[in-house]
């Protein structure tokens, strides 16, 4: 028996690899892109790729705690594909280098704007970093994935007004630590 769209959830819960490939074969285009949108920044595909290798992995492994049909199950995956790519984002983030191809790449801006940048990115984490992390998370969710406060609210079970304080205190903590700070080389 193969895998199909009637029986592909309760294949991969009995841990059958054609529902994975199943799984691959008709997913693969919305992992790709929400994995895309969270990591191109970096400018890495090998990390892509990895964070990728890694979601569906997740999904192979955590098959038994889903529950719901395949339109859950869509938003199961894409939730895992956010925040594995969020996390991989994180990890990857804290040892940006500088290189020579990241210039190259950016050929209508000079050496010294990128270095601004990507010092301004590195300074960003930094701030976040001082963050709660119920705020971080917040943070992430509304300015580097787009989320409505509403959405935020629903998946952290929250007030949209608490959101909302949240994201006021947050700004304004930031703000102050930023200003404090010694930031993109000037004295």
């Amino acid at each position: 028996m193969r895998s199909n769209e009637l029986n592909f959830i309760q294949r991969l819960q009995r841990q059958k690899e054609d529902a994975l490939e199943f799984i691959i074969d008709n997913y693969l285009p919305l992992i790709k892109g929400v994995t895309y949108k969270v990591l191109s920044p970096l400018g890495n595909d090998g990390i892509i790729e990895e964070c990728m290798n890694d979601i569906f992995l997740s999904i192979w492994n955590n098959a038994n705690k889903f529950r719901g049909d395949s339109t859950d199950f869509r938003k199961w995956i894409c939730a895992i594909a956010k925040f594995k790519a969020i996390d991989y984002y994180r990890k990857t983030a804290r040892n940006v280098e500088f290189t020579s191809n990241q210039i190259e790449r950016n050929t209508e801006q000079s050496a010294e704007e990128t270095l601004i940048m990507m010092e301004n990115e590195a300074e960003l984490i930094k701030l976040l970093h001082l963050l709660d992390p119920l705020d971080r998370k917040i943070f992430i969710m509304k300015f580097f994935l787009g989320l409505k406060t509403e959405d935020i609210s629903a998946k952290l079970s929250l007030t949209n007004a608490s959101i909302d304080n949240r994201i006021y205190r947050g700004k304004k903590k930031l703000r102050n630590e930023a200003a404090n700070l010694n930031f993109g080389g000037r004295a």
